[in-house]
């Protein structure tokens, strides 16, 4: 690849999409991306951790430095039959991209490397321009990004923002852009009694009364009303599992999982313990035992508006014409460990068909975010690198 071909990023995107990197498999796809990196003067260095592969890559040694951070890896098609078109042939139809990842988020990778690759033709950057790239953030996340991070963090590397390509633009390209996520704690309570007969249940300890309680304890407590560009924190109970086929029998265990979705206003730790001590409070005088397992995926998160948010939303809005929504809506993503080593927003294609039969990307919207990207990367440089020569 050649850094003239490499300006349009639809043949970067295709060659990604052709390679079946579902969660932890790579497939060869960090492998595309490294030739193209290297193509245009990028230092690239794997950095493997546990079963998955991750790649840094670096063009200059100035500050400020850039990051455009985002994944490889994809989720499982499902049923491959339901698709219109092969989900790694990587098709093209009717001025559609359709293929596993054409969403979430290879078609962003590429347009992202486009940019840069125009972007060079008018000299090197002022600056640095690098990409975190891993392939687990779709699997347990635990050996990308995070792993990544920490070890950036412990070699003193510095990356001034970043931006995450992740498809969050909701009806069309450019109407959102996330700066900061809610935070996410999950959590599986066990009850644990003593199984018997209906008929005698002095001789049983029934663990269903036990959970339920304990579940209307925690559904009932208003967490918030909300906080600074954030909504209401809200807990779900997503699972109540007794297996349990007989009436007439009182069951030896119930099960139950719940997962909360919160603003900063709160922290995962805080709510881990809240659950653990209303868990402990429920077990008392039960002949039996209540036991809590917790897992915090992420803390919430928000990048303050400001310059770096400013020069962002001018690039958005400098190619769509419209003013984007600077959000905290959805999910997780692993803008939350990058925000422990820089100011982090989101910004990508349209995320209608992410994890879907047919996902699929508009070859316009992917020239689009090109120049979107483009204009970023000029905005950005001509921001903070007069901020950094001042300082």
């Amino acid at each position: 690849m050649t850094p003239a071909t490499l300006a349009n990023p639809i043949t970067l995107a295709r060659d990604l999409i052709r390679r079946p990197s579902v969660t932890p498999a790579d497939a060869g796809a960090l492998a595309v991306l490294r030739e193209a990196l290297e193509a245009l003067g990028f230092v690239c260095r794997a950095m493997p951790f546990g079963d998955i592969d991750n790649l840094y890559a670096r063009l200059g040694s100035a500050r400020p430095n850039l990051c455009f951070a985002g994944h490889t890896d994809v989720v499982p098609v499902g049923d491959a039959a339901a698709w219109s078109q092969p989900p790694f042939e990587a098709a093209l139809e009717g001025g559609v991209l359709i293929g596993r990842g054409a969403a979430d988020m290879k078609s962003s990778i590429a347009a992202f490397v486009a940019a840069v690759a125009r972007a060079l033709e008018g000299g090197p950057p002022a600056g640095s321009i690098s990409l975190l790239i891993t392939g687990d953030e779709e699997g347990l996340a635990e050996h990308g990004t995070k792993a990544m991070v920490a070890a950036l963090a412990a070699e003193g590397e510095i990356i001034d923002h970043c931006l995450v390509g992740e498809p969050t633009s909701s009806a069309v390209l450019g109407d959102m852009i996330k700066i900061g996520r809610r935070g996410s704690v999950g959590a599986i309570l066990t009850v644990e009694g003593v199984q018997g007969h209906v008929a005698y249940p002095q001789r049983a300890a029934n663990p269903i009364p036990v959970l339920v309680r304990l579940l209307a304890r925690l559904q009932d407590r208003v967490l918030d009303d909300g906080y600074e560009a954030f909504q209401p924190s809200n807990l779900e109970i997503t699972s109540i599992d007794v297996g349990n086929a007989a009436s007439n029998v009182i069951p030896g265990r119930a099960e139950a999982r719940l997962n909360i979705r919160f603003n900063p206003g709160h922290t995962g730790a805080a709510l881990a313990s809240w659950i653990e001590a209303e868990a402990t409070a429920a077990g008392e005088g039960f002949a039996g035992r209540v036991t809590v397992e917790t897992r915090i995926n992420g803390e919430a998160f928000l990048t303050p508006r400001g310059a770096f948010t400013d020069v962002v939303s001018r690039a958005v809005e400098s190619i769509t014409g419209q003013p984007a929504e600077l959000s905290t809506t959805g999910g997780t993503s692993d803008a939350r460990f990058i925000r422990a080593l820089c100011p982090v927003v989101e910004f990508g294609l349209v995320g209608a068909t992410m994890h879907q039969v047919d996902e699929r990307a508009p070859v316009a919207d992917i020239h689009a975010l090109t120049a979107i990207f483009e204009r970023l990367i000029a905005g950005y440089f001509e921001a903070f690198a007069q901020t950094a020569s001042a300082g």
